[in-house]
């Protein structure tokens, strides 16, 4: 069976950004307790009228660019805010991207959503149904989270990007390597939007407005967090046959500065090992991991050859990890023009 190798990344961020003094002018904080619990002093938001689909587009079609311009068999959207409940993000954002007539999905695993994506986007190049698969984390998390609540208005942030995935062999730097995934849907309201689903339109109950926001119970999501990460990690290294001593590059998602260093600490990486960019774009989701490593390719953080390990933990709950040897690889974001690792 081939495998999946990855051969361009694009990325993208909304123009607005929002300081920790920004916030802290209509809520109750401030720049040093945002910084002193989640790491953040900074992040992104649309503008009004910018929807999950038009980051999207610009992500996968950057990532197109960087990695040839060849077409694709596939499109697959890991989001949490979809431009509609029905239908899906994807074949829309296809449809945008010249690319009609591909299989076109979306998949909603919250923050876990890319390596779930990835693990898809493997799944079909192993069974012979595609040769290039387009995965995109695309996330307008300003759209869903109460302004007035200070726990997940300060954390969650919107961003795009994107991978390029094509048919290759299991040894090829660039190769995906085994995605170990869980969940534990016995914990689904630790984060959760309660409103707008089929649940509660078919139980009619009473709603207040910020029901219909996402929320988040963040003491008992740090701590399932930090287990199940470390937990999928140790997994994903064990079915690649790494130790954690062979890991030169630890790409956590980017949900809290505390919680990377939590996991990090529980696999006994060090810190000069581990990659972020939380302090600068915030918690962007299903975004994070592929931001992250476009923007690393980019400034020399991710070096061909690097043996990598990505985690992630999202609501469902759901985690997952996975592994690669990283590639002379092309990201096109914002900041920067193609860029290949040395």
């Amino acid at each position: 069976m081939s495998a999946a190798v990855l051969v361009g990344l694009g990325g993208c961020l909304p123009g607005r950004r929002i300081t920790n003094d920004d916030l802290s002018a209509y809520l109750d904080t401030s720049d040093e307790w945002i910084r002193g619990r989640t790491g953040i002093g900074a992040r992104h938001w649309v503008e009004q009228g910018t929807s999950t689909s038009d980051l999207a587009v610009k992500a996968g079609a950057r990532a197109l660019q960087a990695a040839g311009g060849c077409p694709v068999d596939a499109v697959v959207v890991a989001t949490t805010t979809p431009d509609r409940l029905c239908p899906a993000t994807a074949p829309e954002v296809a449809y945008r991207l010249g690319l009609s007539g591909v299989a076109a999905y979306d998949v909603a695993a919250v923050c876990t959503g890319f390596i779930y994506g990835l693990a898809s986007a493997v799944g079909m190049i192993a069974a012979g149904n595609a040769r290039r698969v387009l995965m995109i984390g695309a996330e307008t998390y300003s759209t869903i989270i109460d302004p007035k609540d200070r726990t997940t208005a300060v954390i969650f942030a919107d961003g795009a990007a994107a991978v390029v995935l094509r048919a290759g062999e299991p040894d090829e730097p660039g190769a995906i390597g085994p995605c170990d995934l869980g969940s534990d849907g016995g914990n689904s309201d630790l984060i959760e939007i309660p409103a707008g689903g089929s649940r509660q339109r078919s139980a009619q109950t009473t709603t207040l407005p910020e029901d219909f926001y996402f929320r988040m119970r963040g003491k008992d999501v740090y701590r399932h967090a930090v287990d199940r990460m470390a937990g999928s990690a140790l997994s994903a290294l064990g079915r690649a046959g790494w130790r954690t001593a062979d890991v030169d590059r630890f790409v956590p998602h980017q949900a809290n500065n505390r919680i990377s260093v939590a996991v990090a600490e529980r696999l006994g990486i060090g810190g000069e090992r581990v990659v972020a960019n939380i302090e600068r774009v915030g918690n962007t989701a299903a975004a994070s991991i592929p931001l992250l490593l476009a923007e690393a390719n980019n400034d020399g953080r991710l070096q061909s050859g690097q043996r990598v390990l990505l985690a992630a933990f999202g609501g469902g709950l759901t985690w997952a990890a996975t592994t690669l040897t990283w590639p002379s690889v092309a990201a096109l974001t914002d900041a920067a023009t193609p860029a290949v690792a040395a």
